[in-house]
């Protein structure tokens, strides 16, 4: 019934962005007059709000690089009148936008709108996007992009199977149970103890993962990722029947509240227009049982159930002169205070023996 409510209500947004100025304000009022904005998915269990700090849709205002802005680009991104472009179909690109607002909302749904596309043929071209709510923003790196050893979730959507290449330079074939076919959507959720292994695609890391043909494409591809009640769930439309279809669905997913959310991609020696058209979060507002608020506590730290994660060793801070300095005096004082126990200790040993002789 969810499902079919969800569908129905996404199908006629689409065909009403599809219409005339004239007949798309008078679908649109019908649409806002019935009783469905904002959605609720389930009877009487969750409603949708679109929170406007944390979305992103055309004319793309709000994007820049001061104080005031609520989205900033990094690196190569740049805004057209159309989509935001994080990196061009050029080599050694790297690109990203980010939220500057922290999200400090306890169940959400965040829908991206994106393209692919670019001029290299099959498995020519690379080397993707990702997806980030995670505690660090505007930190350049290898991953897509980001930054190495993130903290948070990432969501991949993976163009270029690095691995498979490595097996057929090594003259090697998978085995047909463990093959991937790209593009390759998958997620990851670290504490920063984790690196994403590049040469393996995430493998050892990821929660789960599907194949998503979405290069090249003529129609509007969309992901959508859902995190309620700890459950974390991620579907796509790329098919262009206005449907989502089930990706990675995983339960027992901690986030902490207050990251940020953001999407990046790099190229390398092959490359692809990596563009985003919008990015749209909803507050869930989910009814909990009394048993549930006290499992759905806060956390302060990312992790999965039934998933370790290696621990994660903070650097000791540097001493200050203060604490250098009564370290050293208490060290001496111990010192003098442990010889002079032991001198006196030893000259009532002598004066044992010399009793002994007598």
């Amino acid at each position: 019934m969810a499902a079919s409510l969800r569908s129905s209500w996404w199908q006629r947004w689409r065909r009403c962005l599809s219409l005339q100025d004239g007949s798309r304000i008078f679908l649109l009022l019908l649409l806002l007059g019935s009783g469905q904005g904002p959605w609720q998915v389930g009877a009487g269990q969750t409603f949708e709000y679109l929170k406007r700090e944390h979305s992103l849709s055309k004319p793309y205002q709000g994007v820049g690089t001061g104080s005031s802005s609520l989205w900033n680009l990094m690196g190569n991104a740049m805004v057209m009148t159309q989509y935001i472009r994080l990196t061009p179909d050029m080599q050694s690109k790297q690109g990203a936008l980010w939220n500057r607002v922290p999200c400090f909302l306890r169940d959400w749904e965040l829908q991206v709108h994106f393209k692919i596309h670019g001029q290299g043929k099959k498995n020519l071209h690379g080397d993707g996007l990702a997806i980030w709510y995670t505690k660090d923003r505007m930190q350049p790196g290898p991953v897509f992009g980001n930054m190495d050893k993130f903290v948070g979730l990432g969501v991949f959507v993976d163009t270029y199977p690095n691995e498979e290449k490595q097996q057929e330079a090594q003259k090697r074939r998978y085995s047909p149970g463990v093959q991937r076919v790209f593009p390759y959507i998958s997620a990851m959720v670290n504490n920063g103890s984790l690196s994403y292994d590049h040469e393996r695609d995430g493998r050892p890391t990821e929660l789960g993962g599907c194949t998503a043909i979405v290069r090249n494409l003529h129609y509007d591809t969309f992901l959508v990722i859902r995190y309620v009640k700890r459950h974390l769930t991620i579907m796509m439309d790329i098919d262009g029947k206005h449907e989502w279809r089930d990706c990675i669905e995983v339960p027992g997913v901690r986030l902490p509240r207050g990251y940020y959310f953001g999407t990046s991609s790099i190229t390398g020696d092959l490359s692809d227009n990596h563009d985003v058209i919008s990015l749209k979060l909803f507050e869930l507002t989910v009814e909990r049982t009394p048993e549930e608020e006290k499992l759905h506590r806060d956390v302060f730290l990312p992790s999965v159930d039934n998933m370790k994660l290696p621990e994660m060793t903070a650097p000791l801070p540097p001493l200050s002169g203060l604490a250098l300095f009564l370290i050293v005096f208490f060290s001496l004082v111990f010192s003098v205070f442990a010889i002079v126990i032991g001198i006196i200790l030893y000259n009532k040993w002598q004066e044992q023996s010399r009793k002994r002789f007598y």
